[in-house]
């Protein structure tokens, strides 16, 4: 069955305006999403104090967001082509005020971990609802210069977690901040529900029909051409950002806390720019010939160069990583790549199994960086060596995914 063409508000001819009724509530999700994923690269020294956490106790903890998060993709997947984004992105941010609730209450390891986990769960819908919604809403033309919108507002929420929250823990302290962030996603759960409905792309479908849709997307060729790249490279910088950054720049570079949080403020500052740039410039640019795919393909040639020679650490420290910032804001342009090769009443399914990609690569490296740490130094090599080490054994791993998601474009 044809789809249906997106409805008349989004070309302006209606008076609801599109930005201010769907754009804006989603965007304060991933705002939110963004900031909540990256917050303990700041607040890691903190924690790590008050409940004498090792490198791979706070690898492990942190990354329980990304686990939950991960998950519960493809359960997403379906619920967003047959519910829409509006009602199952205000649900699970009512989860997340709860996580963060929790999280501001923990008195021991396991209530962070719980906590953490909720909240991974709570954000999980927050960028693939959007996806969802503007290829509901929006024009196929349009989806590069949206997605790039709306990691504009993630990557706020991830600068108001840098050097912002490093000024204000002083005063409110990390669970201040938690309680704070709790009342921020109730009222983002509660302004979700005021976004238009719209059936256009919703599945209604069996379950076992959707559930062979699903299979669909794993079993094609296109989906295989983007995961691997998104999983190593997107997940790798996720994992980076959202806590190995901090503690990497204060025992490699020598920074201390206060610099090493500017140090990540740029990285994300780059990423904002970036972003806007694709925001803005990508229908130009495509039309100069620097099609999405090339961008993407430019964009993580360049993060893979800019790992290296962060690991080898001969120059400036804020250089690589900013650079890699600026050239991560092209890798969510995998999402409507992947998704423009499925029926739309599947688009919420083919997005989720590539985020499914991108958290379980940011999972397990978390993770795993933390414990290539501790072996690194057991074997001898000091605390500086230890991270150098773990930052290469990740840019060669990226390298891998990047040279077949190159094979893959040479080949389509």
């Amino acid at each position: 069955m044809k789809p249906e063409a997106p409805p008349a508000i989004a070309r302006g001819q209606s008076g609801i305006n599109p930005w201010a009724r769907i754009f804006l509530p989603f965007a304060l999700g991933y705002y939110l999403s963004y900031g909540l994923r990256t917050v303990n690269a700041v607040i890691a020294p903190d924690l790590s104090r008050e409940f004498a956490l090792t490198a791979s106790d706070l690898g492990l903890l942190t990354s329980a967001y990304f686990l939950t998060f991960g998950a519960f993709q493809i359960p997403l997947g379906i619920l967003l082509d047959r519910y829409g984004a509006r009602r199952v992105e205000a649900a699970l941010l009512a989860l997340c005020a709860a996580g963060t609730a929790l999280f501001a209450l923990a008195s021991g390891f396991t209530a962070l971990i719980l906590g953490r986990a909720l909240i991974g769960l709570g954000v999980s819908a927050c960028f693939m609802a959007s996806l969802k919604a503007f290829q509901q809403w929006f024009e196929p033309a349009r989806q590069p210069s949206l997605v790039g919108a709306i990691m504009v507002a993630g990557t706020l929420g991830a600068l108001t977690v840098s050097t912002p929250l490093e000024l204000a823990l002083p005063a409110a302290g990390w669970r201040g901040v938690f309680w704070g962030l709790t009342a921020a996603a109730a009222a983002a759960a509660a302004w979700m529900l005021t976004v238009p409905e719209h059936r256009a792309g919703i599945a209604l479908q069996p379950l076992a029909m959707q559930l062979r849709g699903v299979a669909q997307i794993f079993a094609a060729p296109r989906f295989w051409r983007f995961a691997p790249q998104t999983c190593f490279v997107v997940g790798g910088f996720l994992a980076l950002q959202g806590l190995w950054a901090v503690p990497w720049l204060m025992a490699v570079a020598g920074l201390d806390r206060s610099a090493a949080a500017g140090h990540l403020a740029l990285l994300n500052l780059a990423l904002l720019l970036g972003y806007l740039g694709v925001a803005l410039l990508s229908g130009r640019l495509a039309r100069m010939g620097l099609s999405p795919t090339r961008l993407l393909t430019l964009g993580s040639g360049v993060s893979v160069g800019m790992l290296f020679l962060a690991a080898l650490n001969a120059g400036p420290a804020w250089l690589p990583w900013s650079a890699l910032g600026l050239a991560m804001s092209t890798g969510n342009l995998a999402y409507p790549l992947l998704s423009a090769g499925f029926p739309r009443e599947m688009a919420g399914r083919a997005n989720t199994a590539l985020n499914l990609a991108a958290f379980t690569g940011a999972f397990g490296i978390q993770w795993g960086f933390g414990v290539l740490v501790e072996a690194f130094g057991a074997g001898g090599a000091s605390q500086a060596e230890s991270f150098r080490l773990a930052l290469a054994a990740l840019a060669a791993g990226q390298l891998a995914a990047f040279l077949w998601f190159r094979a893959g474009t040479k080949r389509s």
